[in-house]
């Protein structure tokens, strides 16, 4: 498990975005071209560590992540396309993203095998061999003294790694495919990885999987960082799971005045929005599922989780939650104050670019950055946050709000509303975290197992403080948010939540 350790990829990944960023922020268009050709030479020379087996191949990689932070897409293999092709659709203050969002880079792919048993030179030889005794099939034989599997004959069924006393075979899976919930990693024919955007619901556990950063987003860093330095009144609504992504001893009041100084006017907490949904669909649930109108209720906050839902369970579309998303919910209360403004959602979440470019939240979600993504701006713009403190911290949101970051935050949540909303109703609960368990509850909900259920999903193991665009490991996330959730004003949001008054 790689997350929240600071590799090689995630070092490459972060220059890259602050390469982009920095090119956005110029926002020159006579030098744009040039300046995006420059780039890979300035990542990778004689100077800088070698990441791969050459310094051509470590160039091409960077050129493709340099057009996928750009918001541009992959290069095609089989005709020349030049790495600024298409940047000037791209050079501009507002562009969204298009699908498919998780791309993998052929250049940078190592043609992991997709599944497969292998002997490892731990193998003693033992005289028991119960490797061989167990396979069906018969492909373990002795050779030299030691264990030798037949790939031919082999089944990968991986019995003979459960009874090997010495743990001396290895089970060889792809990593992003091993992290995929809905099995979307399949093969092209060079034998590379490939994403099959039928299956995918854009979580990005494969992007943080891959240790050769082979697997990669699309970015609105560069058109973001344009808008911010043409003097736009662009208002930040940040996700409950900021608390720790940006240094241990960084603090709401640091991070507000670190995004002032980036040219933002304004910053709001999503958490005002999962307030608002948290009330939202404590009603629906006493309305509509306690009465026996729906069999069960699936909350809507997680992208990945909603897509899974409709992609994979179709005939369940009616269950899941009608409410609007957090990020919605707050995008609207800030057009209602600022309807001049454009609204950045900066968060955990890969998916989170997806939900911004349905037609229905396009006018209320300009874009989309991550945790990743905005410290690579601030890198750009050489902000050290420590050095920011603003007069005012975040005082809008709710505990039960800013809950949501971890998994079981939304549920309890919910539960906590309708507890105190209505006294004596029962409140049944469960919740799966990452698209595998997800997709087990699902299935159990289809056959009647989860009636009169409130059900939580998250994409992502862990929750949104697990996301792929997440600084920190996970369970130091969870451990801030947690922290930020007790020192709130208030645990949880009034009944009638009418106008929200933000300063």
């Amino acid at each position: 498990m790689m997350r929240g350790i600071n590799t090689t990829v995630r070092r490459l990944r972060r220059k890259v975005f602050e390469e982009v960023a920095a090119l956005g922020f110029k926002a020159d268009a006579d030098t744009l071209c040039d300046d995006m050709e420059a780039i890979p030479y300035a990542l990778v020379n004689d100077e800088t560590e070698q990441y791969r087996d050459s310094v051509y191949r470590a160039r091409a990689v960077v050129r493709e992540q340099v057009r996928l932070a750009m918001g541009l897409s992959l290069r095609p293999e089989d005709k020349p396309v030049h790495l600024t092709a298409g940047v000037e659709a791209s050079n501009i203050s507002d562009k969204y993203y298009e699908p498919p969002l998780m791309q993998v880079i052929p250049s940078a792919c190592m043609r992991c095998e997709a599944k497969g048993y292998e002997v490892s030179n731990m193998c003693k030889g033992c005289l028991a061999h119960p490797c061989m005794e167990v396979c069906p099939k018969g492909a373990i034989s002795m050779i030299n003294g030691k264990s030798h599997i037949d790939q031919e004959k082999c089944i990968k069924c991986g019995k003979c790694k459960s009874v090997c006393p010495y743990d001396a075979i290895s089970k060889k899976e792809r990593p992003c495919a091993k992290a995929c919930g809905v099995n979307a990693i399949e093969s092209d024919k060079m034998g590379r990885a490939y994403v099959n955007p039928d299956k995918c619901v854009s979580c990005g556990m494969c992007m943080v999987s891959c240790p050769f950063g082979a697997i990669s987003d699309k970015s609105q860093i560069f058109q973001l960082a344009r808008a911010l330095s043409e003097g736009e009144q662009i208002i930040a609504e940040i996700a409950p799971a900021f608390t720790g992504q940006f240094g241990d001893n960084i603090n709401a009041r640091n991070l507000k005045a670190a995004l002032e100084e980036l040219g933002f006017s304004q910053v709001y907490e999503v958490a005002l929005g999962a307030d608002i949904g948290a009330v939202a669909e404590a009603h629906h649930y006493v309305e509509k599922v306690v009465t026996g109108e729906l069999p069960f209720l699936l909350t809507s906050c997680c992208p990945s989780w909603a897509m899974l839902a409709k992609k994979y369970f179709p005939d369940m579309i009616d269950e899941v939650s009608q409410e609007l998303t957090p990020m919605v919910a707050t995008a609207r209360t800030i057009k209602k104050e600022h309807p001049n403004a454009k609204v950045v959602f900066i968060g955990p979440c890969a998916a989170k670019k997806l939900e911004a470019m349905r037609r229905t939240v396009r006018s209320d979600v300009d874009f989309v950055v991550t945790f990743e993504e905005l410290q690579g701006m601030f890198d750009a713009k050489g902000i050290d946050l420590s050095e920011y403190e603003a007069e005012s911290s975040f005082h809008n949101a709710t505990g039960a709000g800013r809950g949501y970051a971890v998994a079981g935050g939304v549920a309890s949540a919910i539960e906590k509303c309708v507890n105190e909303y209505y006294p004596g109703v029962e409140v049944k609960i469960e919740h799966a975290e990452g698209l595998a368990d997800c997709k087990k509850i699902l299935s159990m909900a289809k056959i009647g197992r989860m009636n009169g259920c409130l059900i939580e999903g998250m994409g992502c193991p862990g929750g949104c403080v697990a996301g792929a665009g997440t600084n920190i490991p996970v369970p130091k996330a969870q451990k801030k948010v947690k922290e930020f959730v007790k020192a709130s004003s208030k645990q949880l949001p009034p009944k009638e939540l009418g106008e929200i008054e933000l300063k």
